[in-house]
């Protein structure tokens, strides 16, 4: 839905909540909730999603009789796509995902063609004199990065991504870009490893020359194109759990030039302090499905575990902390959950920074992991949780109640 007068600033959720792989599925998923959740948001206004596809979903959608079907359900009823989830190439509910979630990475051509595909897609639906966006992979999951050459292969089929995104604007006059979204345990991790892979490889002079020998743009128009078709997806659950300072995370982006192409407003767990207790309110999170990586401060210290499992045998082998953040996506509007509590105040001073001057015109409430989340957590329809959700954010936006 639009935030305001000239409706450049979009706020939706991204409908990776609902289960669904195979387009058909997918679609059976929209056509249940979207319109359930326009009629209880904006009645009479158009309502913008955030679709999430896999790549057999994009494929199948992006054949011309799919897209032109959807197209015409999305006139019917008043939805409209702003920004794609090209996050999970495959697989994502139902089975267990853990740290294949982020393969094929940006090594593998695979990946930079499922974007293309998103983007071609996405170009299609994206409405007239207005942007798109698309959050993916943070190059690929931390341990597999073994040297320079790696790094250089997700720089170049980025830039080849973004040679795309060049022909796109150039032929339709529309703008998407490609935000990569930071999380623990990835090869971009904090806002400091993301302002150093920018500098160091996105926006350097290797990146703009290969642009330049892809496109027709001279020098200055490749390194624009580079800082307007790759940006960062901030996901707020991943930012809180590394312990990331609100003003701070702002601050530096700024000062790089990383455009902020989509805000995920997330939250995770918050426990402090840490005891044995801690473990069992935690056992409950631990699903097979997602990982959950775990950051634990000890005086400023952080150790960062790979999932709880992790975390839970260094705790009994004696490792001490103040506090451990959890990466578990769970209804924002959730703040104090009695013996624990979730990262919700670190939304809150996001969203106040964003109140005097927005952080980005694409802002994604992304709960995903609804279907996991323990029962108790979880007593209402989803549809009555995403309404939730989105109120909460358009309080804290025009407000900021402490509602």
């Amino acid at each position: 839905m639009k935030l305001d007068p000239a409706g450049n600033v979009h706020l939706t959720y991204c409908t990776n909540i609902h289960p669904g792989e195979t387009w058909p599925d997918v679609r059976a998923s929209l056509e249940n909730y979207l319109p359930r959740a326009k009629a209880a948001l904006v009645p009479d206004d158009a309502f913008g999603m955030g679709l999430r596809l896999s790549a057999i979903a994009a494929n199948d959608l992006a054949q011309p009789d799919a897209l032109a079907e959807f197209k015409n359900f999305l006139q019917q009823q008043n939805l409209y796509v702003f920004t794609l989830n090209g996050f999970p190439y495959g697989d994502f509910h139902g089975t267990p995902v853990k740290e294949n979630v982020y393969l094929p990475d940006w090594r593998d051509n695979a990946r930079l063609n499922y974007t293309n595909q998103l983007a071609d897609i996405l170009v299609s639906l994206l409405p007239e004199g207005m942007d798109g966006s698309i959050s993916t992979v943070p190059g690929a999951f931390k341990s597999l990065i073994m040297s320079d050459s790696d790094i250089a292969e997700i720089m170049e089929n980025m830039v080849r991504h973004a040679a795309h995104l060049v022909d796109i604007h150039q032929r339709t006059g529309k703008l998407i870009s490609l935000t990569l979204e930071p999380e623990p345990c990835c090869f971009i991790e904090t806002i400091d490893e993301s302002v150093d892979f920018f500098e160091t490889w996105l926006f350097s002079v290797a990146a703009r020359d290969q642009l330049m020998a892809l496109t027709s743009l001279d020098a200055a128009g490749a390194d624009a194109a580079l800082h307007r078709h790759l940006g960062l997806c901030l996901d707020l659950c991943h930012a809180a759990v590394e312990f990331e300072e609100a003003d701070a995370v702002i601050r530096k982006l700024d000062n790089a030039k990383i455009n902020i192409g989509k805000m995920q407003i997330s939250a995770g767990l918050r426990f402090a302090p840490v005891t044995d207790r801690t473990l069992e309110l935690l056992k409950p999170f631990d699903d097979a499905i997602y990982l959950h990586q775990t950051v634990a401060n000890s005086n400023g210290n952080l150790t960062r575990h790979i999932d709880l499992q992790q975390a839970f045998d260094a705790h009994t082998a004696g490792a001490s902390a103040e506090e451990w953040r959890v990466h578990f996506h769970v209804p924002i509007f959730l703040d104090d959950l009695g013996e624990f509590a979730t990262t919700q105040n670190f939304i809150r001073e996001i969203l106040a920074i964003h109140r005097k001057k927005p952080i980005s015109n694409h802002l994604e409430v992304e709960t995903y992991t609804w279907n996991v989340l323990p029962l108790e957590y979880r007593n209402v329809d989803v549809i009555d949780a995403i309404v939730r959700e989105l109120n909460w954010v358009r309080e804290q936006l025009a407000s900021g109640a402490e509602g």
